[in-house]
């Protein structure tokens, strides 16, 4: 089912012992991170969509102090994610949780939701469901950070970007890279808008939604 692939296929994850561990993670963590100081809210609770091996949650935690992160992923690669968590100390990173955008989502109200890498390889319904669970669950003008490679105006942004589409198609039909400006007319139905685009290393962005009720 194309919903239930996403976090499996999301990244190109090695196993340690104990550990899951991406490269794609380690080389995105930092820029990221840079962008999202100046987006995230002081204080409240932050929920990851997709979390996969978890080096983004205990990256950016210990930077914000003040924030309480909720990661969350499908029921089987929730082991690794939480080993990572556990063996990192996080003190306000919560226990990953299990996540199905198609499902039931948490219920409680978050200050901001984050997720990377993961609307490519989610079919079209899997994405208009995570929008709808994040529109449901974001609080205010709360922002929601989705990071990775997006189309501009139905174009790629670089042909790097076109071969990896092709290569994502050529796997599974459903999935592809998503139009930013699609995306904005799915948020908009939801109670959300694209405000910022910014733009990350290798041929990537950051797309900022946030709330438009107060």
């Amino acid at each position: 089912m194309p919903g239930r692939l996403f976090s499996a296929i999301r990244y190109t994850a090695r196993m340690t012992p104990e550990l899951p561990f991406a490269e794609a993670c380690e080389r995105n963590k930092s820029p990221i991170l840079d962008s999202l100081r100046t987006l995230l809210p002081d204080r409240g609770r932050v929920l990851e969509i997709g979390s996969g091996t978890g080096q983004h949650v205990v990256h950016f935690a210990p930077r914000f102090e003040r924030l309480s992160w909720q990661p969350s992923e499908r029921r089987e690669l929730l082991p690794g994610l939480n080993a990572r968590i556990r063996s990192e100390g996080c003190v306000n990173v919560l226990p990953a949780i299990e996540l199905d955008v198609f499902g039931a989502w948490p219920d409680h109200e978050y200050a901001a939701a984050y997720s990377a890498n993961t609307a490519h390889i989610m079919s079209w319904p899997g994405v208009c469901a995570m929008f709808s669970g994040v529109g449901r669950r974001l609080g205010g003008a709360g922002p929601f950070c989705l990071y990775g490679p997006f189309n501009l105006g139905g174009r790629f942004t670089s042909a790097s970007n076109e071969q990896f589409d092709r290569a994502l198609r050529e796997r599974d039909p459903d999935m592809g890279l998503r139009d930013a400006e699609a995306l904005d007319t799915l948020a908009r139905g939801h109670q959300m808008a694209l405000q910022e685009r910014i733009q990350m290393p290798a041929n990537n962005l950051l797309l900022v939604f946030r709330g438009n009720r107060v």
